[in-house]
């Protein structure tokens, strides 16, 4: 788990990062909660998200957003730290040149700049989103999009209401080819303290769903894409016909 430094707008970005030997492997960014109220890559729900991407065969960074850490600059209320998010999604494509599959994740605060991203990264098919803040902060930004995600929300969070969360899921639900879950921990709060465990099996559940749905999903590409090439070469085998055929003589015809 090494500590990489990135550079973004305002200076260095702090980071941990894990590489998986596989360069096709997939790729995810963890985004940590609100920084002015103790949000840190270290916040322990943040750490789950990266371990469970870990477990499952990721390549994964978990940054710390300006002024946090090591990670220059200040708070920006979301403008600037969804700026420092566009570079590190770069790095990570640099870093990944053969990769395909790109996620992000985030809890409450970071859950709101994780789905700011997927409306502008169109790379980012698949998304997790922890107590999304849909009761203080505006969603208003979402537009069409066909990425598939996940929110979670605490029965008792006191700071995103379940009704709001649900809204928000209904909402992304329905654009146009969108697969989004909505997983309701009965009695967790907003820090899930209690329902770590359950928390932690929800997430690796659907981390492995998806991964094998797009496996499936790709496989059929590949299907589809040979019984096309298959046909073409059938068709590029047979003999054209002869549409002005010369009529055999008889040999006793004159």
């Amino acid at each position: 788990m090494p500590e990489v430094i990135i550079s973004g707008n305002v200076g260095r970005i702090e980071g941990k990062y894990h590489q998986n030997p596989n360069p096709k492997a997939p790729v995810a960014l963890v985004l940590h909660p609100h920084p002015l109220y103790g949000g840190t890559m270290n916040n322990k729900i943040t750490y789950n998200l990266y371990k469970s991407f870990v477990n499952n065969g990721f390549s994964v960074l978990r940054i710390n957003f300006r002024g946090v850490g090591k990670s220059q600059g200040k708070f920006d209320n979301g403008i600037g730290e969804l700026v420092d998010v566009t570079a590190v999604l770069n790095w990570l494509h640099d870093q990944n040149m053969e990769a395909t599959d790109f996620w992000i994740a985030g809890f409450s605060f970071g859950a709101w700049i994780a789905l700011q991203a997927v409306m502008r990264r169109p790379e980012l098919e698949n998304y997790i989103l922890v107590a999304p803040p849909a009761t203080k902060y505006d969603f208003n930004f979402i537009v069409p999009c066909s990425s598939s995600g996940l929110i979670v929300q605490g029965e008792k969070d006191e700071i995103t209401k379940e009704y709001d969360s649900a809204r928000l899921s209904e909402k992304l639900s329905s654009r146009d080819g969108a697969e989004v879950s909505y997983q309701i921990v009965s009695n967790a709060d907003h820090f899930f303290k209690e329902q770590s465990e359950e928390f932690n099996e929800i997430i690796d559940n659907y981390i492995k769903h998806r991964l094998l749905l797009d496996s499936s999903k790709i496989r059929k590409v590949k299907r589809d894409r040979r019984r096309r090439r298959k046909k073409k070469n059938i068709a590029e085998a047979k003999p054209e016909r002869n549409h002005n055929p010369v009529k055999s003589l008889n040999m006793f015809e004159f």
